[in-house]
């Protein structure tokens, strides 16, 4: 048997139907129609919770433990082992473990070793560890007592579990007397006297960072902190979670968005396996390697391929069709514009776009963005229109707004079959969309039991699936992971040029932006109350617009920053900070720079 190429099959309980269940498991099972005992992979090694677990990845050791059992187990091998002084980055696609391990890292959940019944106590698992980095930090966990604090991934469960208005937490919880540094830093001090309860999902996101930055503790742990913030918002968190960095003090990091996690990170282990059944957790790489391991899906220490394509973002700063191709695009052009909401001024500077072309939004939250789209879609009239020889055109618009609230009572089938028939039916539609996005695997389930990523998902779907001239995505990467957000940008770009349509993007993932970008549109001013719009221009010279006024007026402490692109797969990386690339960047006034 050893021999032989062992086959595990998994099992997912969310797709098992006993109401219809003829035993189609156990029909295809290739062992079972040979005659032979149906092996179930059984507990074997040494972390589970609920139904996940981490597992040695030891062949001949998984070959003699397999027997027959009730129970199909999913497992996740190693441990990330982080480093006091530096801060450990966690990459990898959702399910797979990162949350898990976080968790085991701060002494809130114990290993067991595979021992599902009889766990063992701490001695065992200090001994079992011997010789290794981990025995060092559980012993220190034990002894030391350290403390451990973890910003939840979903803040938005926040308002739930504090009371009162932020300044009063705040106040709290302040063991290092750091509110006013934080509260500039993190852009809390307009929302100070805002009950919890009241803020919106960036405002919660800064408001959980600052209540574990805050805080005296040996041990931070930093689950998606980029979720909800601008490109602005994000850096700065960046710079407040390597603030924590002591000799004697452990920073972790789970991050989605890889140009934050390389800017935030000393060094990255990667997490790779089945979502929801297994998952395999790297020994640590340098940050560059460590992103760009996981970008190719493949190990080369193991020499393990662990996704049949590797990712790239090679861009071009001029389309590469002929000049006849681009002939052909459609123009729409609109006039210079205002609208005034209230307190909030919005003046939009003349522009055009084509079809088959996609135009990312770049600018704070509350710049305008949604307000500019309304317009063109005809839901909101501006108030005054200069330069009368230019029509404002009208568009059917499909929108994906950015808070995704599920309401509808019944399957995601019924869904997609009651909101987009048509395109839901053709299997162009299918094969370029659905298949992707992954929804298939998604139609029996209740529309309001879907996570977040499941919900990001389906709503794209419908967002593609309606007949429209422009498409209005509003960011699109939100609660999905590194992967998945590859994947969705693709399956975007893909659609709009097949259909010729045009797509409006609303974007904070850097690297997500600059690879859907065919034409960027800056934001200028001050957020909520004065803005202007820019003119389409083109991705170079928009994002070296959007970098030199974003951190125009920012403290070089904080976020003077440059960006190149990686020679291998080429992902936007920040530069170092007074780094030779960075030097000569800045001394050329190229923020942005897309190398040949």
């Amino acid at each position: 048997m050893a021999d032989r190429l062992t086959r595990i099959a998994i099992v997912s309980s969310d797709r098992c139907k006993p109401k219809k269940c003829r035993q189609e498991c156990k029909k295809s099972c290739p062992v079972v129609k040979t005659g032979n005992i149906n092996f179930i992979l059984p507990v074997t090694d040494y972390l589970f919770h609920g139904n996940f677990a981490l597992r040695l990845p030891l062949p001949q050791r998984l070959l003699s433990s397999l027997r027959s059992c009730a129970l199909v187990v999913v497992s996740v091998s190693r441990l990330p082992v982080p480093r006091p002084g530096q801060v450990l980055g966690l990459v990898g696609t959702n399910g797979i473990g990162k949350s898990t391990a976080l968790k085991v890292l701060a002494g809130k959940l114990k290993p067991n070793l595979g021992r599902f019944n009889n766990p063992p106590d701490w001695q065992e698992i200090l001994t079992y560890f011997r010789g290794s980095e981990l025995q060092n930090y559980f012993t220190r966990i034990l002894e030391d007592n350290l403390k451990a604090i973890i910003k939840p991934q979903y803040v938005d469960h926040i308002p739930k579990a504090v009371q009162g208005n932020v300044g009063q937490v705040l106040d709290q919880k302040d063991e290092r007397e750091m509110k006013a540094e934080l509260c500039a830093d993190l852009e809390l001090n307009q929302v100070i006297d805002r009950n919890v309860g009241d803020l919106s999902g960036g405002e919660l996101q800064r408001f959980a960072i600052a209540v574990v930055a805050i805080q005296n503790a040996e041990i931070y742990m930093f689950d998606e902190p980029s979720s909800y913030l601008d490109v602005k918002q994000r850096l700065k968190a960046a710079q407040v979670v390597r603030s924590l960095l002591r000799p004697n003090s452990y920073v972790i990091v789970v991050e989605h968005d890889l140009s934050v996690l390389d800017y935030l990170s000393d060094f990255i282990c990667c997490l790779y396996g089945k979502p929801g059944a297994y998952g395999v957790v790297t020994l640590p790489f340098s940050v560059r390697e460590g992103i760009n391991i996981f970008l190719a899906g493949f190990v080369p220490t193991e020499n393990l391929r662990f996704r049949d394509e590797s990712l790239t973002f090679k861009v071009a700063e001029t389309p590469q069709e002929s000049a006849e191709e681009i002939e052909t695009y459609a123009r729409y052009k609109y006039p210079t514009m205002t609208k005034t909401q209230g307190n909030f001024k919005l003046k939009v500077m003349e522009g055009e776009f084509t079809d088959s072309q996609i135009i990312v939004m770049l600018g704070e939250n509350g710049t305008g963005k949604t307000t500019f789209i309304r317009m063109l879609a005809g839901l909101l009239k501006p108030d005054n229109v200069e330069g009368s020889d230019v029509e404002i055109p009208e568009f059917n618009v499909s929108y994906k707004p950015q808070k995704i609230s599920p309401k509808f009572q019944s399957t995601v089938r019924h869904l997609l079959h009651q909101k987009i028939r048509d395109s839901y039916m053709h299997p162009q539609f299918v094969s370029d969309v659905m298949k992707p996005l992954l929804i298939e695997q998604l139609m029996d389930q209740e529309v309001v039991n879907l996570s977040g990523g499941e919900l990001q998902r389906v709503a794209l779907c419908l967002c593609l699936g309606k007949p429209a001239d422009i498409y209005l995505i509003d960011e699109p990467s939100a609660y999905l992971d590194s992967e998945q957000r590859i994947v969705a940008s693709k399956v975007i770009k893909r659609f709009i040029l097949h259909a010729k349509k045009t797509a409006f993007v609303v974007e904070h993932d850097f690297i997500m932006a600059t690879y859907l970008a065919d034409r960027v549109i800056v934001y200028e001013g001050k957020p909520s109350v004065d803005c202007i719009a820019n003119s389409p221009q083109s991705l170079l010279t928009g994002m070296n617009l959007f970098l030199s006024v974003s951190f125009a007026a920012v403290s070089p402490s904080h976020l003077d920053i440059t960006f190149r692109r990686d020679p291998t797969n080429y992902r936007p990386r920040i530069n170092k900070l007074d780094s030779t690339k960075d030097r000569e960047q800045k001394s050329a006034g190229s923020y942005y720079y897309l190398d040949d």
